[in-house]
């Protein structure tokens, strides 16, 4: 194989090597076996996820909700199964300024119809107080319930950033599974989808070829200004805040180190 500029299956810098066809299919045919285990193994992970025991909680504990406090086991709605998202919050921030990680995973989970269907229902919670959840909820044009948890004891309250799911037995209210860090991945699809493409993530811990775009710091294109350039500055929003009627630049997160 030649070097030269011309030669088309020349390894350019930052770009897969150009192969015919057969070659192709050959390597993609290798990496489905790999896949294929990948599956299997997330199957029998779910199946052992299935067995799991449970533990019981305290279902009358109360939530606080458009109609104002609720009993924790009312977010169930008459359903078996209950899924929840909790999201972090900075009291006091903008909305500009509230968790870029749960903005997105909030964000797509927008519909959550096929949990319905299945008979789970769900229900994103967060520890900010809720005259401030409200208003965010409201220019983020989300229609599933949110509740505020502030001063809620854990599992129902306590740590952000998670799924937590729960099991209801007649009035009984069990903890089954919770998962946080990565572990939320599965409810933002447009991360496994970017894992398709060439370039991925565009993540600093993400392992690219060698002359490949590097990433940045983990989560750096969940925040962009107004023309899309990622940026944690002042300037920057979570990103499917742009979409929101009225969003403009910024000039302070507002955050003033606190975090709830």
């Amino acid at each position: 194989m030649t070097t030269t500029s011309d030669d088309p299956t020349t390894v350019r810098p930052g770009r897969p090597p150009v192969v015919d066809h057969a070659t192709w299919q050959a390597a993609r045919d290798e990496l489905l076996v790999r896949e294929k285990a990948h599956t299997r193994a997330g199957d029998a992970l779910a199946a052992a996820r299935r067995r799991l025991p449970m533990v019981e909680i305290d279902g009358t504990v109360e939530v606080v909700g458009p109609a104002g406090p609720v009993p924790f086991a009312d977010l169930f709605g008459g359903r078996d199964e209950l899924l929840v998202y909790q999201h972090m919050w900075h009291d006091g921030a903008p909305h500009q300024g509230q968790c870029e990680g749960c903005t997105v995973s909030a964000w797509h989970l927008r519909d959550t119809s096929y949990l319905h269907a299945r008979g789970v229902a769900f229900a994103v919670l967060t520890e900010g107080p809720w005259d401030e959840v409200e208003p965010y909820v409201a220019f983020m044009g989300y229609t599933q319930p949110w509740y505020s948890v502030r001063d809620v004891p854990p599992p129902v309250g306590g740590a952000m950033g998670a799924f937590t799911c729960f099991l209801r037995d007649g009035d009984r209210v069990f903890l089954t599974y919770s998962t946080t860090g990565r572990g939320v991945e599965p409810g933002s699809p447009s991360f496994a989808l970017l894992d398709l493409t060439p370039y991925g993530r565009g993540e600093a811990w993400e392992d690219v070829p060698d002359g490949w775009p590097q990433g940045r710091d983990a989560c750096w294109y969940w925040r962009t200004d107004a023309d899309g350039n990622a940026t944690w500055g002042e300037t920057g929003r979570p990103v499917p805040q742009w979409t929101r009627p009225g969003a403009t630049p910024v000039t302070s997160l507002g955050r003033h180190g606190h975090h709830h």
